[in-house]
């Protein structure tokens, strides 16, 4: 029984296996990138990244192993030295599978398998949806209470302290204005009244000038009559002088 074995033969015995991996992993090394079926990219993906992992370290022990792996000198010098200067800084993950379909004739699922820092393309695109990146909310996990109460604490202070020291300010201010207010009302009705008191005199005053002007006292008008009859009694002394003499 196969209980708890999760290897996948490929249909081929160990040697076979074997030798078909190494090739592989040696095409993948040297061409960066190669077309083969969906079982067979997974199976090599657990062959080939250890044998990457080992290349950072760059000693002849390490070469030696991954030889054994390879069978290829080519192979190992183009991982010990363009390879391992690409991917030292990725802990692992070295790979990328890209599925294309079914093959036509069996069916089988097919998949393209390249090395990650060697896809320029893709590179490019990533470097450029970095630089075009916007703030955003963040949704992530919160805080542990505790830290947050020890980061808030301090804050609401300065807070408070930022607001007690602006409610001063205002009410400083709010006090000054309500002097100046007091002082211009009391200013404001003194002004009024040395305003208004010369009108309502003049108002008040006017039509009695103006009727003191247009009524003349009594003694006035009987001094003014007198004159008028004493000149109309000397007319009619004349005319009637002047008729006797006619007459005569």
């Amino acid at each position: 029984m196969r209980h708890r074995k999760s290897f996948n033969h490929l249909g081929r015995t160990s040697a076979h296996r074997k030798a078909m991996l190494s090739n592989m992993a040696t095409s993948l090394i040297l061409h960066k990138r190669i077309t083969t079926t969906v079982a067979k990219a997974k199976a090599l993906r657990s062959y080939v990244e250890p044998l990457i992992t080992r290349s950072k370290d760059d000693t002849t022990h390490s070469r030696r192993v991954a030889f054994s792996y390879l069978q290829s000198k080519e192979a190992v010098t183009e991982l010990f030295r363009e390879i391992a200067k690409k991917v030292g800084d990725r802990p692992g993950g070295y790979t990328r599978i890209l599925k294309l379909g079914n093959r036509l004739g069996d069916n089988a699922d097919m998949a393209m398998m390249e090395l990650v820092d060697f896809n320029e393309t893709m590179l490019a695109e990533k470097a450029g949806a970095k630089a075009k990146t916007t703030r955003r909310r963040r949704g992530g996990k919160k805080k542990s209470t505790a830290t947050t109460a020890k980061i808030e604490a301090p804050a609401a202070k300065e807070t408070e302290v930022a607001a007690e020291g602006d409610t001063k300010a205002v009410t400083g201010e709010k006090a000054v204005d309500e002097v100046k207010v007091k002082e211009e009302a009391k200013k404001a009705p003194e002004a009024q009244e040395v305003k208004d008191t010369p009108k309502a005199e003049v108002s008040k005053d006017a039509p009695k000038k103006a009727e003191a002007k247009e009524e003349k006292p009594v003694s006035a008008k009987k001094a003014e009559a007198k004159p008028v009859k004493k000149k109309a009694e000397a007319k009619e002394k004349k005319n009637e002088d002047e008729k006797e003499d006619t007459k005569k």
